[in-house]
């Protein structure tokens, strides 16, 4: 797993006003805690996060936090992120110890092309986009990545069936679909039963005779007359 330094400031005020001047600054408030320490709002530049959290482990990434010159090994916890702009607004750190067992989710990622599904007008579904798995933080894998070009339709992929590093333990349930190759959906067209037909074609029937009432008279009617 890729390593990272990042130094963080520490001392920043706290609340939202003095956050948004952090951020109009070009800097990212975040927090650091984990194994016992007091938490510390600190700041990072986001012009230094983004390059951290833009390497081969992603957001996975084991970051060394520089807090007043002391180094924490460190992973992201969580992120926010403004819903339109889609910039960072805040960082929580955690704390790690690089012999700890940590559970972590890791991107999951469909390459090539299921010609074999698109022939047929199918699709390829991916049913999730991250893996969890159990490991320590510098074997946490950058990102799983399946190869769908074999993919028949109807063929369903299953968590268990993802090659696992060494040192690294699916948390996931082994039997869960994480890719499925559908097939086209074709229209179903609703045919009336076979009860409906009968009565329909009595109806049709019907409607051809004219009606009793409306018959002609006869010649003897005629003559009585």
């Amino acid at each position: 797993m890729s390593e990272v330094t990042l130094v963080a400031t520490t001392g920043r005020p706290t609340g939202s006003a003095p956050s948004r001047r952090l951020r109009a600054e070009g800097q990212v408030p975040a927090v650091l805690y984990g194994h016992g320490m007091d938490s510390i709002s600190v700041s990072v530049d986001r012009r230094e996060l983004r390059h951290a959290l833009t390497g081969p482990a992603g957001v996975n990434a084991l970051i060394n936090l520089s807090v007043d010159g002391v180094i924490h090994p460190t992973i992201v916890k969580s992120l926010q992120r403004d819903p339109i702009k889609r910039n960072v607004g805040h960082v929580d750190f955690i704390v790690v110890r690089l012999d700890e067992v940590i559970e972590i989710s890791v991107a999951f990622h469909l390459e090539g092309e299921a010609k074999a599904v698109s022939a047929e007008g199918g699709l390829v579904d991916p049913a999730v986009d991250t893996i969890t798995v159990r490991t320590t933080p510098q074997s946490v894998p950058g990102a799983f990545v399946y190869d769908i070009s074999e993919m028949q339709v109807g063929d369903v992929v299953r968590a268990g069936e993802l090659t696992m590093p060494e040192g690294v333990e699916l948390v996931d349930d082994p039997e869960m679909a994480i890719v499925t190759a559908l097939a086209a959906q074709v229209e179903k067209v609703e045919e009336p039963e076979e009860g409906e037909e009968e009565a329909e074609g009595e109806a049709a029937e019907g409607g051809e005779a004219a009606p009793a009432a409306e018959a002609a008279p006869s010649e003897g009617d005629a003559s009585a007359e």
